[in-house]
């Protein structure tokens, strides 16, 4: 089961005077001795291959990952709709809204910024965001409505069974007018816009229809704001409960729609509730729930272009995003491990690593092409700086680290065998066709053994604040993967695989 980290409140970072030299010693420092060499096209190859290990609904001809089989071919049934599709969000058999539209949206911005650098890769990373956006096409197909979760947490996570064998309650809950969600249909509308942008040239009816479907799900989100974690708390809380509120997602709804559309009514949306919305708080948190520094970051790109310069403030926010997560800064909210990897408090570290280092990358990309640095006190980051402290915690994943274990399921030699994830721990459908109960799953589950399927390209939450990791199924937070993991780590790897 998933599990939200804390909310944090930025404050201006303090730079000590030997921030310099404590910068560069700390970058050369984040390490035991490094893996010679890392295959970053076969990382990127995998890490998106686990997205079809994550498919619910009726799989493909071409699906890769032949120990899975078709599920939850009834969803949505119960409310008269369709609802088959989309991703599983983690190891789990539940189809949470909110994650898959962060999911989608950050597939779709790694294959806007970094799909030429993908290669061949990039059709099966268009392939995923195609997965989720059709997902998110019918789940609001209704207007003035959102689908924004199937099945129920609590009668699955009392289970350990396969998708294929699911026969816990698939209770469909949404949003309306009534019960509003600004946060799950902003995110959703972000989704929409951003895949919309990918499907451009390779299929502009699609992408006409993610379009016109984001300015519709914005606009309900806008009119009719809540968190919907106050209208559906019994279902999304405490696993993905809004704690940082939805004025985020609106501004980073009406971002992606105005990077999709062009349209001015976008940008003035934008500067009219910069304030309102609190665009400057929690500068260094990026996530499903939490998308300060994303909006930062990405509104950023057009006042580095010289194309906005009454959004300047959101590129402030972006350097001082930089400046409070770089080794040799104290800031209390973003920490090391002894062994060099970001750290905040929390479950699931990794889903901090990946989305944080995607920012660093995509911002180091975007100061490289207009020749911008960034200031920190009396000192200055270059985007070459950011580069490098983007692939030293994308190489700590795949092996740079004290434990030498690469954190992708079938990257390296050594990597998890026992990942909290109930399709990978128990027998296939292929290899055991009777059915497995809810609690017959249980000993697979408490097992000592490695998992019978191997859930190629998943990325677990990693180790712990000293570097250590359980191999345990039952250690959830540090042994689950999730797709709000691997979705930023396919531009990061995308990137890395042609500049190595």
């Amino acid at each position: 089961m998933a599990r939200k980290s804390p909310l944090f409140t930025a404050k201006s970072p303090a730079i000590s005077p030997s921030f310099f030299a404590i910068f560069l010693m700390s970058l050369l420092s984040l390490t035991s001795p490094a893996v010679s060499g890392h295959d970053y096209a076969d990382a990127l190859h995998k890490s998106i291959l686990f997205f079809e290990g994550q498919r619910s609904g009726k799989l493909p001809p071409d699906q890769r990952v032949r120990w899975r089989g078709d599920s939850a071919l009834h969803d949505g049934a119960t409310a008269g709709v369709d609802l088959t599709g989309g991703y599983y969000d983690a190891g789990d058999n539940v189809k949470f809204g909110f994650p898959m539209a962060f999911t989608a949206t950050l597939l779709s911005w790694s294959v806007i910024d970094f799909g030429r650098s993908m290669g061949g890769e990039v059709r099966n990373a268009v392939r995923a965001v195609r997965w989720a956006a059709e997902y998110l096409l019918k789940a609001t197909a209704t207007p003035g409505v959102v689908y924004v979760q199937v099945g129920d947490p609590y009668s699955d996570h009392n289970c350990w069974e396969r998708p294929e064998d699911m026969d816990t309650l698939r209770t469909v809950y949404k949003i309306d007018w009534s019960h509003p969600g600004s946060d799950v249909a902003g995110e959703t509308a972000a989704a929409l816009a951003a895949a919309s942008i990918v499907f451009r040239s390779r299929d502009p009816a699609f992408s006409h229809l993610l379009l016109d479907r984001a300015v519709k799900v914005f606009e309900f989100a806008d009119k009719h704001r809540g968190a919907y974690s106050a209208s559906l708390s019994h279902a999304v809380c405490p696993f993905y409960c809004d704690v940082n509120g939805y004025q985020d997602e609106l501004l980073w709804g009406a971002a992606w729609l105005h990077k999709a559309s062009r349209r001015r009514e976008y940008r003035e949306y934008i500067v009219k509730n910069e304030v309102v919305l609190r665009a400057g708080e929690t500068i260094n948190e990026f996530g499903w729930d939490n998308k300060h520094a994303g909006i930062n970051v990405l509104i950023s790109k057009e006042v580095l272009m010289g194309k906005a310069d009454d959004l300047r403030s959101f590129q402030n926010n972006a350097d001082d995003f930089i400046c409070s997560i770089l080794p040799g800064i104290s800031h209390p909210q973003v920490q090391y491990s002894p062994g060099g990897l970001i750290f905040k408090a929390g479950g699931s570290n990794m889903q901090h690593v990946t989305s944080l280092s995607f920012l660093l990358l995509a911002y180091s990309n975007y100061l490289s092409h207009s020749n911008h640095i960034v200031p920190c006190g009396d000192r200055s980051a270059s985007p070459a700086l950011l580069k490098r402290l983007a692939k030293r915690q994308v190489d700590y994943i795949l092996g740079d680290n004290p434990m030498r274990m690469s954190y992708m399921v079938g990257y390296g030699e050594r990597y998890p065998q026992r990942i909290h994830h109930r399709g990978s721990s128990l027998p296939s459908v292929r290899a055991h066709p009777a059915h497995i109960g809810c609690k017959a799953g249980s000993r697979y589950y408490l097992s000592p053994n490695p998992n019978p399927n191997v859930l190629v390209g998943a990325v677990v939450g990693g180790p712990n604040s000293s570097d250590s990791f359980p191999d345990s199924r039952p250690f959830f937070q540090e042994s689950e993967p999730t797709t709000y993991i691997n979705a930023p780590l396919v531009g990061l790897l995308g990137y890395f695989s042609a500049h190595p």
